[in-house]
């Protein structure tokens, strides 16, 4: 398997699994062993590649342990600690790793509750963990450019110097890429008042602040669908000017294969759609008109997913989307007999891998 896939493979463990697991040692056992094994390619049975309960005494500090060290040729290059699956992880979860830090050769130390995974390094002062993550990989959010970096730290590649000489710039684009982030799901006041300073004159007083906090996430959004648009029209090679949603589109029957919907589906005051659904439907519908007019592409949501219909027909499943898991999105796709199978994607970028997929249903239904 390549990377990518092992990641991939991994990713859909822990979606599955997590909830399940409610101790640290089964996190260890079920996310934290296969992903040394399989993505870093360390074997786990032996002690010369990786020393579970590493004990390494610091100071006052006697016989406290860190759950793993991964060695190459006897020496420590990289300790990991791990916490349960269900807790978030802070840095005060990382006392040990501070402490060893210091005491063996290790340049990476990683801390994990086997989906989250912060890789730490020495940039503010040699020999001394920083405080804050270089890198940060969410299995259920996995962000591409960062597969390079994680590359390097696997036993096949392992070019630690590469990755220490890129982790400062890691590390703030990063963080500045989760702070736009956070600024884009709910504006913080000091955004707000920053973009309303651009087009607003007068006081910034609570009322302006409320009236323009809500403006601002609104422009927000269209910025956002503008942008997923022109990425449409580019791809396509054609003009292409997304559909308005009516908003009165009625909650779907139950698609065939998915019983779990139709529970779903008496619940349809429940149901959200969301601008990120719509957006997704906009390019499975732009892809679909090569192969039919585009108001034959039509949508319908239920509590489980989004699907998109040809002719409105529930019969006629084009691709679903399964975008109601934050940490997760997944396309579904459609074979010849209308078997689903969920791919995850890591935006909406993503689907376009797919044009080739999407077409194929269509024109199984028209040569039906």
């Amino acid at each position: 398997m390549e990377f990518e896939d092992k990641l991939a493979a991994l990713a859909s463990k822990v979606q599955d699994q997590k909830d399940a697991i409610q101790t640290e040692e089964a996190t260890k056992n079920a996310f934290v062993m296969p992903f040394i094994a399989t993505i870093l390619g360390y074997d786990v049975f032996n002690p010369l590649e990786v020393e579970p309960e590493f004990t390494a005494d610091v100071g006052t500090k006697r016989h406290e342990k860190v759950d793993y060290a991964i060695l190459r040729d006897g020496e420590v290059q990289m300790l990991i600690e791990c916490k349960k699956s269900s807790g978030n992880l802070k840095i005060e979860h990382a006392s040990q790793l501070f402490r060893y830090f210091s005491v063996t050769n290790a340049r990476i130390a990683v801390l994990t509750n086997g989906q989250v995974y912060n890789f730490y390094t020495d940039l503010d002062v040699p020999n001394r963990m920083d405080d804050r993550p270089f890198l940060v990989l969410d299995l259920l959010d996995i962000d591409p450019t960062l597969i390079p970096e994680l590359k390097k730290l696997s036993k096949e590649i392992f070019d630690i110097d590469s990755v220490i000489n890129a982790a400062e710039e890691l590390k703030y684009v990063g963080s500045l890429k989760r702070a736009v982030s956070a600024e884009f799901k709910e504006p913080s006041e000091q955004f707000v008042r920053l973009l309303t300073s651009q087009v607003y004159d007068g006081r910034f007083t609570q009322d302006v602040r409320q009236q323009f906090t809500s403006l601002v996430s609104k422009a927000l959004r269209q910025f956002i669908t503008e942008q997923v648009n022109d990425r449409l029209k580019t791809a396509l090679g054609a003009s292409y000017t997304a559909p308005a949603p009516s908003g009165d589109e009625a909650p779907s029957a139950a698609v065939e294969s998915e019983p779990v919907v139709e529970e779903d589906l008496n619940r349809d005051t429940e149901i959200e759609t969301t601008l990120e659904e719509l957006e997704g439907f906009q390019i499975v519908k732009a892809i679909a008109c090569a192969e039919v007019k585009p108001h034959r592409v039509v949508h319908r949501d239920a509590k489980s997913y989004f699907a998109i219909l040809l002719d409105d027909n529930n019969r006629k499943p084009i691709a679903r989307l399964w975008f109601n898991n934050k940490k997760q999105k997944y396309i579904g796709l459609l074979d010849a007999d209308k078997n689903e199978t969920r791919v995850p994607i890591d935006s909406l970028e993503d689907i376009y891998l797919h044009i080739d997929a999407i077409r194929e249903t269509v024109r199984r239904y028209l040569d039906a």
